[in-house]
């Protein structure tokens, strides 16, 4: 049984998640902390429910919450960073979470049979899905609030992760995951809640240091699973889509009016120009570096940007 009471009493924090707010039911834990930071709430307070019916996930989707099963939950936080830093939260989050779903499922016994962890790898779709044995097994959407005045009045970070859900709706099914489905554990969610608090209490230090991603670069691209991978930049905007090389050439094979311009594949299509290239990683703020075919080094910004294809999904 998910609670307040239980988080707190597996937590080893100093401010993340200092104050718990627990809810058997809610519509959105977003709208909640975003409530509770109006009304004055503390740097660290968390909002935590069993249920979330009307919770808000990326680009405007739905993101529900059955009971008894997964973990919705939003975090207040008061950054001491400019406003263009925010973004950079949501990769610090991602980072956190499967850093805890690791620590979650090495507690609850996870493991292959000659003792190592790589049945509990978790990897980073970027900017900041997180995957487990092919599939999404977290969201996470961030929400910035301003001063009247100006200046970050508040960030409410929202993450919803699929803990121990088995049966998903058709339209995210072939997407979707669970710790459960995806590792056969049963995992208890007062741990993990209290474990991904902790990462993120320490990568958020790192990051505050900065003002970047630099001291969290290397731990992030380690669990880059677009790194190294085949991408697809969708211009005028930059939008980049990381597909197997395959399904990348099967593409451009299987579209007319295709063309070689100085040394790039493009395809002109509704106005955009698709150019190939092979992601390096991420840059100090949190950019996907992509690497040309002509060798040039593009950075590609979160927000404008679809990955697909490594995994199946979008």
């Amino acid at each position: 049984m998910l609670s307040g009471e239980k988080i707190a009493g597996q937590l080893h924090s100093r401010w993340a998640a200092c104050n718990i707010v627990y809810k058997d039911v809610t519509g959105s834990t977003n709208t909640d902390a975003r409530e509770l930071a109006l009304s004055g709430a503390i740097h660290g307070t968390l909002v935590v429910a069993d249920k979330q019916e009307t919770g808000r996930g990326s680009n405007g989707r739905g993101w529900e919450t059955p009971a008894g099963t997964n973990i919705a939950m939003s975090l207040v936080v008061r950054p001491r960073v400019g406003v263009l830093q925010i973004p950079m939260l949501t990769l610090v989050m991602g980072l956190s979470v499967a850093e805890g779903v690791e620590l979650a499922l090495a507690e609850a016994g996870a493991g292959s049979e000659d003792g190592s962890q790589s049945l509990c790898a978790c990897g980073i779709k970027w900017p900041n899905d997180v995957v487990l044995g092919g599939r999404k097994v977290c969201g996470i959407l961030t929400e910035l609030h301003l001063k009247p005045e100006g200046g970050i009045d508040d960030a409410i970070i929202g993450v919803g992760i699929n803990v121990n859900m088995v049966d998903f709706p058709d339209e995210i099914k072939g997407v979707a995951g669970s710790l459960l489905t995806q590792t056969g554990i049963r995992v208890d969610r007062n741990a993990l809640v209290a474990r991904v608090m902790e990462r993120f209490e320490e990568n958020y230090e790192k990051f505050e240091q900065t003002g970047d991603m630099s001291l969290l670069k290397e731990q992030y691209e380690a669990r880059l699973v677009n790194k190294d991978q085949r991408v697809m930049i969708l211009d005028p905007k930059m939008a980049a889509t990381v597909a197997p090389v395959e399904a990348v050439e099967a593409k451009f094979q299987a579209q007319g009016n295709e063309r070689d311009v100085n040394g790039l594949r493009q395809q002109e299509a509704g106005g955009t120009v698709e150019v190939l290239g092979v992601c390096l990683g991420i840059t100090a703020n949190g950019a996907l570096t992509v690497k040309l075919d002509s060798g040039e080094i593009r950075e590609v910004n979160a927000g404008e940007v679809s990955v697909r294809g490594i995994y199946g999904y979008v």
